[in-house]
């Protein structure tokens, strides 16, 4: 045999030693493979496991099912009270049918990232500030509900959308301490107005009682009497009820 022959010989083995690799593919638990024949796609998706592909007659796209992970650079949003704010966002999702996500969208991951982008820029756009910081949980709802219905055409589920910060500029973050500071200073005035109307009742309540039982008004001085002698020796003009000491100024009338 030649050494032209022999030559030839281990060049065609190489050459099917590659095809036969090209041929042989495995797939993880969570990838799956969309095959074209021709040009034409394999509606069922293999995988996974051994998968073998025929090339080049046949080509195979490697689809990954496992949930992204996306974040959404902060984006510049102007709200329905005309406040300037950057909002960014997270964004998780999967691919549910390979096939439609290869053959619907040029690049599924691109386009959900885009569409969410938009979707998050229209919508905060159309509430005020005080619902963007205070029903966060309402929006995030409203924004996955929206970008999963545009992306279920390509095979794609969006299962959660988080806003994750809200930057407000610095004049309307010191707007807010001063409208909550206020709203404290209310709260607190409200609260010491409340407790001074009911000490007020109360005590309007102990005068009725005492005048309705004169012995009640005494023993309230003789009381008080003892509680500031207990506390320091010291001589006290205390002022005796006028009924107290009547009969004896009757008694120094009758013999006068």
């Amino acid at each position: 045999m030649s050494p032209q022959v022999s030559f030839g010989w281990i060049l065609a083995g190489i050459i099917l030693l590659v095809i036969v690799f090209r041929w042989i593919n495995i797939l993880k638990e969570y990838e799956r493979g969309v095959v074209f024949t021709l040009g034409r796609v394999d509606p069922n998706p293999r995988g996974p496991g051994l998968v073998f592909v025929f090339w080049p007659v046949q080509r195979m796209v490697v689809v990954s099912l496992r949930t992204v992970v996306l974040d959404i650079p902060p984006q510049d949003v102007i709200t329905r009270d005309n406040v300037s704010v950057k909002v960014n966002a997270v964004v998780y999702f999967r691919a549910l049918n390979p096939v439609k996500a290869i053959c619907e969208v040029e690049n599924y991951i691109y386009a959900t990232s885009q569409l969410a982008q938009t979707t998050l820029r229209s919508v905060l756009g159309e509430v005020e500030l005080d619902e963007l910081l205070a029903e966060r949980e309402k929006l995030n709802q409203k924004l996955q509900e929206i970008i999963d219905r545009h992306t279920d055409p390509w095979g794609v589920k969006v299962s959660l959308v988080e806003v994750k910060h809200v930057d407000l500029p610095q004049e309307m973050q010191r707007a807010m301490a001063r409208q909550a500071e206020a709203e404290r200073e209310k709260r607190a005035k409200i609260i010491h107005a409340e407790g001074e109307f009911q000490a007020a009742q109360r005590l309007a309540e102990a005068a009725a009682v005492m005048q309705k039982e004169p012995a009640a008004l005494q023993l309230r001085y003789l009381q008080t009497l003892t509680e500031i002698a207990t506390e320091k020796n010291s001589t006290i003009v205390f002022p005796l009820p006028i009924d107290t000491i009547k009969p004896f100024l009757n008694l120094v009338e009758k013999k006068g």
